[in-house]
């Protein structure tokens, strides 16, 4: 991959499918409950690519399950987190936004909006090669958020003006 590319609903569709399918290994491995809750969490989160917040992760959960809480929601995205099976958003220091894909990548994020996008760009992933620390800090990864104006917000500025 040469250039920027947003990452595409059709990518984000076979990722959500391979990773539903080892979810449940993968629990097991970290000695984690496999309960039907976490596994609707974990459903919408792999399958939005809007980074969603823990409040519309619950109102997508609870179509299916009525009486989860939304504290429960919030655990579970913690421990996803935690386990490595999401990371934790926050764009322009906003409220958390969880995001399913743990592949390597950064965002793009809407200054205006503060809708989220994916990006492959790999001269990002290649500003700390070969690096094994920076300022005294051991190096673990690197993400990268480009900030922006999505085209919706272009086209309402405009407008404006």
């Amino acid at each position: 991959m040469d250039r920027p590319t947003l990452i595409s609903d059709k990518w984000r569709a076979g990722y959500a499918a391979e990773r539903l399918a080892e979810f449940t290994a993968r629990c097991r491995a970290r000695g984690l409950a496999i309960t039907p809750q976490r596994v609707a969490v974990m459903r919408v989160l792999v399958n939005s690519g809007d980074h969603p917040r823990a409040e519309a992760v619950f109102a997508k959960v609870r179509r299916e399950y009525p009486n989860i809480s939304l504290a429960t929601v919030h655990r579970t995205l913690e421990t996803l987190c935690a386990i490595g099976e999401a990371r934790k958003v926050t764009p322009l220091h906003d409220s958390a936004r969880y995001d399913g894909n743990t592949a390597p990548h950064h965002h793009v994020v809407c200054v205006r909006c503060r809708k989220i996008r994916d990006i492959e760009m790999p001269e990002f992933s290649d500003l700390l090669h070969g690096r094994q620390t920076l300022g005294g800090f051991q190096l673990l990864g690197c993400s990268v958020e480009v900030h922006a104006l999505c085209r919706e917000c272009r086209s309402a500025a405009a407008k404006e003006a």
